[in-house]
């Protein structure tokens, strides 16, 4: 740390936060990286985050914002299944977030949810404080069923589709939807059965895992998104955003990714547990016991404090962070090294290429490729 600050670098404020409004599910997919993989803490935390802890949560929110003068910042409520939580007690924590904050400083409210409780009454009360809906489904009604299914082992399929026609029907309200990437799914098939609720955004998300569990030898996730991928940017208009897709095309340019899957640019954001424990971003806890811990909680630390963990600043320090194989890389500014939780390894941590290394390597040729053939023609004429 006194070497980075040394030769210049600061930390990156936070601007985003994660918190945990119910730590419980009322799905049980069998991928989620919070019930079933390698860190279990859910089972030791509060089910409900209480008033006391939402409103210490928001003063030190509050506080890191006056502190570094930020304009904006973003809160998403999560969980678990974030509208387990309750109408009331959501629109109590939005209005008391909103409180803690100073003035001249923004906050949106975001929300992602399985979708299962999504109903008008719900509905109108989230619209009313202005909150961005996001979705998970995972294509069409066989695929999703297959991962994202009931206690009793029922999908849920019918219960997010009511629910996507419903916030469909809200200007200004849907966010967009968050995909798993299936390889045993039809690519184009999934896309396109996306795109019949008119998304504004789609999500696209590697299936967490990493070097100790590694998903099957080849470049069938790459090659899964290549496919989506022609789809999209072959379309006579925009059909919608993929973030993941923007991020790579505008990397490949020179520009800036928003995306943790590709890119060098500082990741910052937290989240805040249940129980007020400040964490870094939860995909970790794919990783192993523990991994997304920081030791700090709201109710005694500054966020601040968080700024300063070690695992924060790797994730805010660019291709210093990254392996030595990937620093030869030619894409390494591109790919970022992939997602962080990703590159896991036992016995020697995060600093390794991602397990998805010739998956981002078919994907990123591919893109770079494209946009090549797109803007010679282009340059040709200047």
């Amino acid at each position: 740390m006194g070497r980075l600050r040394s030769s210049g670098w600061r930390p990156t404020p936070l601007r985003e936060f994660v918190l945990k409004v119910h730590q419980r599910c009322n799905l049980a997919c069998d991928y989620c990286y919070v019930y079933e993989l390698a860190d279990q803490s859910w089972r030791d935390r509060p089910r409900v985050i209480t008033p006391a802890l939402w409103r210490a949560a928001a003063r030190r929110i509050g506080e890191h914002a006056a502190q570094h003068g930020l304009d904006r910042v973003h809160v998403v409520l999560h969980g678990g299944e974030p509208l387990l939580a309750g109408t009331r007690r959501l629109v109590s924590l939005i209005g008391d977030l909103r409180a803690a904050m100073p003035s001249g400083c923004r906050l949106t409210v975001g929300m992602q949810t399985n979708g299962v409780l999504l109903d008008d009454a719900m509905l109108d009360a989230l619209a009313g404080e202005d909150v961005r809906i996001g979705v998970s489904v995972d294509g069409v009604e066989e695929d999703h069923d297959r991962h994202r299914r009931f206690r009793d082992g029922g999908g849920s399929y019918r219960a997010v589709e009511r629910a996507l026609r419903l916030l469909g029907a809200r200007k200004g309200v849907f966010a967009g939807l968050l995909c798993t990437v299936n390889p045993a799914a039809d690519a184009v098939k999934t896309y396109e059965s996306l795109l019949a609720y008119a998304p504004p955004e789609i999500d696209f998300l590697l299936p967490h895992t990493n070097w100790a569990n590694p998903p099957a030898p080849g470049r069938a996730h790459g090659a899964w998104l290549v496919e989506v991928f022609d789809r999209w940017y072959a379309a006579p208009r925009q059909e919608t955003r993929i973030r993941l897709f923007e991020d790579v095309m505008s990397l490949v340019l020179g520009g800036h990714g928003r995306s943790e899957q590709a890119g060098l640019s500082p990741v910052a954001v937290a989240v805040i547990e249940t129980d007020g424990s400040i964490e870094q971003v939860d995909s970790l806890k794919s990783a192993y016991p523990g991994a997304a811990a920081t030791g700090l909680n709201v109710l005694t630390d500054p966020f601040d404090a968080a700024l300063r963990h070690p695992g924060i600043v790797a994730r805010q320090i660019g291709v210093e962070a990254l392996a030595e194989t990937c620093r030869q890389c030619p894409i390494h500014r591109v790919c970022g090294g992939g997602h962080y939780a990703h590159r896991f390894r036992p016995g020697d941590g995060f600093r390794n290429p991602t397990v998805y290394c010739e998956d981002m390597r078919l994907l990123i040729g591919h893109i770079g490729r494209r946009l090549a053939a797109d803007l010679v023609p282009l340059a040709t004429q200047w």
